[in-house]
């Protein structure tokens, strides 16, 4: 597969971590990394201060998981998962900026830079203009070529992120429902987020196991998935992290951060 990094077999999975803000803490960081493989860590934007950074970056390598910078949008108050009007060259200096900010806590406590995940509103615009999923490859592959890209399988940004030469994971998510095209069910809709454990466990184990996801609209689409996510403020995110780690455990797919074992 041109670009691609899954192990057959396998899957990783990754949270978001570090997504709280100086007196404010969100997410249950430490209850989750046992369960995880990889970690999106909020680079100041969206979520995230230098304190909350630097205690990510060293909780992630304390439990041995693959680190990632999670840019988003400049949103404190919306945490990211509101639009704004950015161009492409916004875009571009806002990555470069972030990832190029959690690359040095990460030289700081010795451990590589794995991946760049971009973060709510930024990913979503990602999949809808090509001149801004453009932008956020050029900005990985200026920082650093051999970083992989964490993007939503089948979209524009993996489809970018490939023609510019970088690895590509395929990202489903385990807590968010799909619509017919293959893409996320927009937050305003109220059946866009999987409350039940069980059921993103479901949801997830079809992904890996048949290559589709069950839609909304009762039909299937076809899906790769090399990485799944789990939202870091889902309110039962360690009891799903807890739960499906152990579900794919016991069903023979090795779980392990994407590109290890090639």
């Amino acid at each position: 597969m041109e670009g691609g990094c899954l192990v057959k077999g396998s899957i990783d999975i990754n949270v978001d971590l570090g997504e709280g803000f100086g007196r404010y803490r969100l997410g249950e960081d430490e209850a989750l990394l046992p369960w995880v493989t990889s970690a999106n860590i909020a680079c100041g934007y969206h979520a995230g201060d230098p304190q909350v950074m630097g205690r990510a970056v060293a909780l992630a390598k304390r439990h041995k998981v693959a680190v990632g910078a999670h840019p988003g949008l400049p949103d404190l108050l919306g945490f990211g998962r509101r639009e704004m009007r950015v161009s492409a060259s916004d875009v571009y200096h806002m990555t470069v900026y972030q990832v190029g900010a959690l690359l040095a806590f990460t030289r700081a406590h010795q451990v590589r830079l794995h991946h760049v995940k971009p973060h709510g509103a930024l990913y979503n615009m990602a999949e809808r203009e090509p001149a801004l999923a453009e932008a956020l490859a050029q900005a990985v592959v200026d920082v650093d070529p051999t970083l992989v890209l964490y993007a939503l399988a089948g979209g524009l940004l993996a489809k970018a992120g490939r023609e510019q030469g970088l690895v590509v994971a395929e990202e489903v998510f385990a807590d968010r429902t799909y619509q017919a095209d293959g893409k996320l069910t927009p937050r305003t809709n109220p059946q866009a987020v999987i409350t039940d454990p069980a059921e993103a466990v479901a949801q997830v184990l079809t992904m890996i196991k048949e290559g589709v996801v069950e839609t909304l609209d009762g039909g299937k689409h076809p899906i790769q998935a090399d990485t799944v996510c789990l939202h870091g403020d889902h309110p039962h995110a360690p009891a799903l992290a807890q739960a499906l780690r152990r579900r794919l455990q016991a069903e023979g797919i090795t779980v392990r951060p994407v590109g290890k074992g090639r």
